[in-house]
């Protein structure tokens, strides 16, 4: 049976579960006076109700999109910014067939650009291979188009990405199965408009450029010219979504909506069109939104550029994909002895295709593919066409003569308790029209994209006191929320089958193959190095050191690398593995093959090995400083002090009492701690807040990053946090690129400089780097340096090291400027108000206001913040050699 023979309330029912979510508010903007509704009850899906959010959530007060409202539910994927997110399947479910725009999708590259003036002034233009350019407004869509309202689901690419990074990472981020939101759309015929500017013979191509500014210029992409011309491809520049104008975050106030293609065609916050015979160059579209090959490795993309330079690995047409939403993620059934045959459960979930193509079957599975059947299908889609032409939200609703479908369906299948009692997983695949049916094993790709394997849920049997019930697993959870059978089983997942291995006869016996890691040799080396020979390269001048049982040359990297040059001198002719690979990201390791010399004999890794161990002998009589910047040390935690919810200060006892830590000012050490599972290390730079002189103790401040329901938490300070008094920990250093010797006296990467004035802006726990200087030179009475504090913080309680701060400027105001900004500040605060931005930056740290002398800028704090003052810095006459970055 298909749901072609369901009533509408059958149909609805089993769509969509009870809404949590309030009314509509009566003053909502949800829809405008312009926007025609039904009069009465239609037969097709009206918007879920929606509350746009006001305010701004406190994870986002910090960023640039400081100003824009958004929903809590959202599960962040890259962490705080930019914005890319997806809701929790359940949830993105149960509003049906359409989408708020609360709950859909995001996928921002960068900051949302900010709307100053009317909207209906938003300007783009129409250009290239054209007999008549234009440059029109959104007034101009409005008064001089056909308006047209249809229904469109978008897709990332990337969807169902996370799967893939558990077998092996790729180079995006984690989407789950929630990559996908459909809701109406409201615009104009993309095709009609650009008739009006005549495309000249010999064009091919639409390519559109959007206004939000990235490091690698404007986001940007194209389609074909053929696509956009035809009506049948459904092409917009749409302005409206579900009733309503776009929200900022879907591209308000214009974009273009490119139904059945991934979503990244379809250019938000749209600023130009431009009619060309080749494809786009744009970065944007070259480097992103393609699957290469499944044996392209990370480091053969990043050295060979041709990869993403040939068109036949762009991606348009969506794939063919499907996902269970119910039984959800941990769902639990109890299972009652008078279960009768008849019981069933709903299995539920949705389906796509691509390029217009519509789903034709959903089959289900309950023996791991050996038998299928058939689940029935809710085309809401099809209700639309069968309205006929009518005025709905702004424009005309006109489907009828459409075949395409460019939206999802809903699948459901009851089964029986009792076979679900017996059954160890569920399997799901569709097929569309054209007979492309989902694939059994997973098509790894460097990106990660157009994932689409048979999603299978787990079904886990349970007795709790006697009490049986079914605990229900998905594949993953996105982002860094951890849960999935994948993650549990993901060493039984072999390059060949992208699954877990099924123990059937097939698979029994055969080798697993390891995970793929990134290449960090050079190919054919076949150098054999001795522990002599390593041992001659210990200097300053040529360090080697040791990863994994290589060698490599550091010479080459000493001026460019990002911790300093003492980063590489300290690990010299030493087994550098821990930190090495506990720091590095995939694109350091991808750079190795380039200072690869040879490997160490079987004799050079004992000696080190043994090396390591009469350090820790040697620990015994210790040194009358603490730290070695070419061993680890272990300290004990004395003691923990709240500061603050999310703050305390870290009291650690040196070998003895009368030992100084011996780190130069400027300079900090890293702590090494070992995940309790794995083993693996956990390594992070500090900066100490305790006094260079301070004997027998040294203080580390640590802002604890909690776990949230949108992202996990640190794993350094989440372990610190949880660590019981009398525990050991590893310290190492210093290190770092940057000295003050006093006086204005600075090293900078072994290279002296001579500072009259320091600028000295940082944010939350970026304190305690610019605090260790700017207590040296206040303490000194002696020394002539003055210096610019700028502190940035969200509320007063948050301001780390105030007590201090304020006394020493009170005791040096003749050299000392302190200010503090909020950007949630008590009605009585006296200091600034705002975020660390360029007006705040133009108005206290004009280069200009420092005099003609050397000063310099020393910046610590969240990314975001030291991105942002970077650019700011430079427009007001800094120069990029005189900031340092903590």
């Amino acid at each position: 049976m298909t749901s072609d023979t369901m009533t509408k309330e059958e149909s609805m029912q089993l769509r969509r579960a009870p809404m949590d979510l309030p009314p509509t508010p009566p003053d909502s903007d949800q829809s405008s006076d312009a926007a025609e509704k039904p009069d009465s009850d239609p037969d097709y899906d009206l918007p879920p109700p929606t509350r746009p959010p006001t305010e701004v959530l406190e994870v986002d007060k910090k960023t640039p999109d400081g100003w824009l409202p958004r929903d809590s539910r959202l599960i962040r994927l890259t962490g705080v910014h930019p914005f890319n997110v997806e809701a929790p399947l359940s949830d993105l479910y149960n509003e049906g067939f359409l989408t708020s725009p609360e709950l859909f999708y995001v996928r921002n590259h960068g900051p949302v650009p900010k709307v100053e003036s009317d909207a209906l002034d938003w300007e783009f233009t129409i250009e290239g291979m054209v007999e008549q350019p234009l440059k029109l407004t959104l007034r101009d869509l409005l008064e001089h188009h056909e308006q047209k309202t249809y229904p469109i689901t978008l897709v990332c690419a990337g969807n169902r990405r996370k799967e893939q990074n558990v077998v092996r990472k790729t180079k995006g981020f984690s989407w789950g199965a929630a990559g996908v939101s459909t809701a109406l759309f409201t615009g104009v015929s993309m095709g009609d408009v650009l008739r009006y500017a005549k495309p000249k013979r010999g064009a091919r191509y639409v390519c559109m450029e959007g206004a939000d500014k990235l490091p690698n210029g404007y986001y940007g992409t194209s389609v074909k010219l053929n696509w956009v011309l035809d009506p049948n491809r459904g092409m917009m520049l749409a302005h409206g979504m579900n009733g309503e104008p776009l929200r900022p975050d879907h591209g308000y106030p214009l974009r273009a909506v490119i139904p059945g293609q991934i979503g990244g065609r379809s250019v938000k916050w749209l600023k130009r069109i431009i009619v060309t015979a080749e494809p786009s160059d744009n970065w944007y579209h070259l480097w992103d939104n393609r699957v290469l090959p499944t044996m392209v490795s990370p480091e053969e993309s990043a050295n060979n550029e041709n990869w993403w330079k040939d068109e036949r690995y762009a991606i348009y047409d969506l794939s063919t994909n499907s996902a269970t939403a119910y039984p959800a993620h941990d769902e639990k059934i109890s299972l009652s002895p008078d279960t009768t045959p008849e019981e069933t459960y709903t299995v539920r979930g949705y389906a796509y295709g691509g390029g217009g193509r519509r789903i034709t079957r959903v089959e289900v599975s309950l023996d791991r593919g050996r038998t299928w059947r058939l689940a029935n299908i809710d085309y809401a889609e099809d209700r639309y066409r069968e309205a006929g032409p009518q005025q709905f939200y702004g424009g005309t609703l006109d489907m009828e003569w459409r075949e395409s479908c460019f939206c999802w369906c809903f699948w459901n299948l009851g089964i029986p308790m009792s076979e679900l009692e017996r059954s160890d997983d569920i399997f799901v695949r569709a097929m569309d029209e054209s007979m492309n049916v989902q694939p059994r094993d997973m098509y790894w790709s460097v990106l990660g994209m157009m994932n689409n394997p048979w999603f299978r849920v787990v079904i886990h049997h349970e007795t709790n006191d006697g009490q049986k019930s079914l605990r229900f697993e998905h594949p993953t959870q996105p982002a860094l929320i951890p849960g999935g059978w994948m993650e549990r089983v993901k060493k039984e997942l072999a390059n060949g089958y992208w699954g877990e291995r099924l123990g059937s006869d097939e698979t029994a016996g055969q080798p697993v193959e390891e995970e793929k890691q990134v290449a960090m040799t050079k190919e054919g080396l076949k150098n054999t190095i001795t522990i002599h020979d390593l041992r001659k390269h210990d200097k300053e001048d040529a360090p080697w050191f040791v990863v994994n049982g290589e060698v490599y040359d550091g010479t080459p990297f000493l001026k460019e690398h990002p911790g300093g040059a003492q980063s590489i001198i300290s690990a010299a002719a030493l087994d550098s593995t821990d930190e090495f690979m506990a720091i590095h990201s995939e694109t350091a390791k991808a750079m190795m093959p380039e200072y690869h010399i040879g490997s160490l004999d079987d004799e050079g890794k004992a000696a080190l090995a043994s090396g390591e161990a009469s350090q820790a002998d040697s620990d015994a009589t210790p040194s009358p400083t603490f730290l070695d910047s070419r061993a680890w040390k272990k300290a004990i935690l004395q003691s923990k002090t709240t500061v603050s919810w999310d703050t305390r200060i870290f009291t650690f006892k040196l070998e003895r009492d009368d030992q100084t830590l011996g780190l130069p000012t400027g300079q900090h050490l890293m702590i090494r701690l070992r995940d309790p599972v794995t083993r693996e290390a956990i390594i992070r730079s500090y900066t100490p807040i305790s006094e260079t002189s301070q004997r027998g103790t040294m203080d580390v401040l640590v802002k604890i990053y909690f776990d949230t329901p949108q992202r996990k938490g640190g794993k350094m300070s989440l372990a610190m946090d949880s660590l019981p008094l009398g525990h050991f920990v590893d310290f190492k250093g210093p290190i770092g690129k940057f000295k003050y010797l006093g006086n204005g006296q600075c090293l900078v990467n072994q290279l002296e400089r001579q500072v009259k004035r320091f600028l000295m802006i940082c944010g939350g726990s970026g304190i305690t780097p610019i605090y260790q200087v700017f207590r040296a030179v206040m303490q000194d009475k002696g020394d002539p340096t003055q210096c610019v504090v700028l502190d940035g913080n969200r509320l007063l309680e948050d301001i780390l090291c105030k007590t201090n701060l304020d006394g020493f400027a009170r005791d040096n105001a003749e050299k000392c400027k302190l200010l503090y900004t909020l950007t949630q500040a008590p009605e009585d605060w006296a200091g600034l108000r705002g975020r660390i931005a360029a007006p705040l930056l133009k108005e206290h740290c004009e280069r200009a206001s420092f005099g003609a002398g050397d000063a310099m800028v020393l910046i610590c704090g969240p990314e975001p913040l030291e991105k942002s003052v970077h650019e700011a810095l430079l427009e007001i006459g800094w120069r990029d050699e005189d900031m340092l970055f903590f």
